[in-house]
């Protein structure tokens, strides 16, 4: 009884750590290539590193300690301050 207990409920983690790993936003590629080409390099590269660590989630079951989650949610942050970066460089532009 103790055994499908524990195994029920490390099927629902998973179950919860994928929803979790779906439900997080894409980093967005918007920065334009003309104007930044190394912020919108660095945006691209950041793009790929965010399905690259979504596969290995997916090869491992969603079972990093939520570690490749978190790595994630730094890639959205990294996005946004590019994307911010590039918005400062428009303005700051002479």
């Amino acid at each position: 009884m103790l055994k499908n207990r524990l195994l029920s409920f490390l099927a629902g983690c998973t179950l919860t750590l994928g929803v979790f790993a779906i439900a997080q936003p894409l980093p967005k590629e918007n920065i334009d290539p003309a104007r930044h080409p190394n912020l919108a390099a660095a945006q691209r590269l950041c793009r790929e590193a965010f399905d690259k660590i979504t596969a290995a989630q997916g090869a491992n079951e969603f079972d990093m300690e939520g570690h490749a989650a978190k790595a994630k949610d730094l890639l959205v942050e990294i996005n946004n301050q590019l994307r911010m970066a590039a918005s400062a460089a428009n303005k700051n532009a002479k």
